[in-house]
């Protein structure tokens, strides 16, 4: 535990750090404690004061892409400008007890050797403070708080993720001392991705496959894995059932490192929805960006696109939404969008509609296996 507090200390005195770390409960448990230490010392000076907690600015404007030199993978990582959380502004007041109540609580999970879920630890604290805590989107934003005070990742603090991530196909998955799954043999329910996220990164994988397709929603999944495309197309088929959760993205990152030659091909509707999971799994998200190194992957947008409209049916075609437009303007004043991915969003809002990868069913149910296949064959991804 000394050398673990030793560590801690140092970490404290170097602010130029901006990712967060894998560290065991002890290491964890010393930088909850010495972040307690820091705030007492402060506050019994001679010039006693309540200090802020300065916690790694997730905004767009601490975010930057990182161009990788030795991979084509890129993703979202935060630079050293700093946010607080303040007991003395009144509207930061309880945001500031906040992330003392999930130090505390995480301090005890990680002692009695738990992990929980963010759901569990939503009503746990609900229950015991209820004052601070009334919805599940305080204990999220209080989580990446801490994430963002200690520099550590948010399973580091005994915090699983929900995971409903499915992936089928020509994978087989093994736990060590456990059983074989072979993800082709699971049904068109696919294969359960585990929340537990160790387990993900002790998976031993094997596959003859050829390419990992990406697939946004479930009922498309379910189409893809029922008609066995994985034969025809020899390929390992996952999905997160619409935005991605941590424990899929950790999972493709890991077949991305396991499988580097393997293309790793998305199938989204031509939305700004779309565009935007697309995205999370490439590059990240800001709001995770202490943590976005670890699961970003070199994913390439096989469509929907533009220059597949002409398969659909105009009366397919739906209006965007105002929520569609809202997510456009994100995106379009994000710097990680690439030049063409940037085109085909303008397509959409100058368009004003949007198409769902369901609309190419009017050529048959059957028709999914063959668009894919042909858009592979034709390189026809970017």
């Amino acid at each position: 535990m000394e050398e673990a507090c030793k560590s801690s200390l140092n970490f404290f005195s170097d602010q130029q750090l901006c990712y967060a770390d894998v560290l065991s409960p002890l290491e964890v448990i010393a930088r909850i404690q010495v972040s307690v230490l820091n705030f007492l010392r402060i506050l019994t000076s001679p010039a006693p004061a309540i200090s802020d907690l300065p916690l790694v600015a997730r905004k767009s404007s601490n975010s930057r892409l990182s161009q990788g030199l030795l991979t084509q993978t890129s993703w979202i990582f935060l630079t050293n400008a700093f946010s607080t959380r303040s007991l003395e502004r009144p509207n930061a007041a309880k945001a500031f007890i906040r992330v003392w109540k999930v130090m505390a609580m995480c301090s005890q999970i990680l002692g009695q050797e738990k992990k929980v879920t963010q759901r569990e630890l939503f009503y746990k604290l609900l229950c015991d403070s209820p004052d601070y805590f009334s919805s599940q989107s305080q204990v999220n934003r209080t989580v990446q708080d801490v994430v963002a005070l200690l520099r550590c990742s948010r399973y580091s603090l005994g915090i699983m993720a929900s995971s409903r991530g499915l992936v089928a196909g020509r994978l087989l998955l093994q736990e060590p001392n456990q059983g074989v799954v072979d993800c082709a043999a699971c049904g068109f329910s696919g294969h359960g991705i585990s929340g537990d996220l160790s387990s993900i990164d002790n998976l031993i994988m094997k596959t003859d496959a050829r390419y990992i397709i990406v697939v946004e929603k479930h009922a498309i999944f379910q189409r893809l894995v029922d008609d066995r495309v994985f034969n025809q197309i020899p390929s390992i088929i996952i999905t997160a059932k619409g935005y991605p959760d941590i424990a899929t993205r950790l999972l493709l990152h890991r077949m991305s490192r396991a499988f580097p030659d393997l293309p790793i091909l998305a199938l989204v509707d031509w939305n700004p929805a779309g565009l935007a999971i697309l995205c999370t799994f490439k590059f990240g998200s800001i709001g995770m960006g202490l943590e976005a190194y670890r699961y970003a992957c070199n994913v390439k947008w096989l469509g929907v696109r533009g220059d597949d409209l002409e398969l659909i049916p105009e009366q397919a075609l739906v209006p965007l939404k105002p929520k569609d437009l809202q997510i456009a303007k994100s995106l379009m004043s994000s710097e990680i969008l690439q030049e063409n991915y940037r085109e085909e969003l303008t397509l959409m809002v100058e368009s004003g509609q949007r198409a769902e990868i369901e609309a190419l069913y009017f050529h048959g149910y059957d028709y999914l296996g063959k668009f894919i296949a042909k858009k592979i064959v034709q390189a026809n991804y970017i």
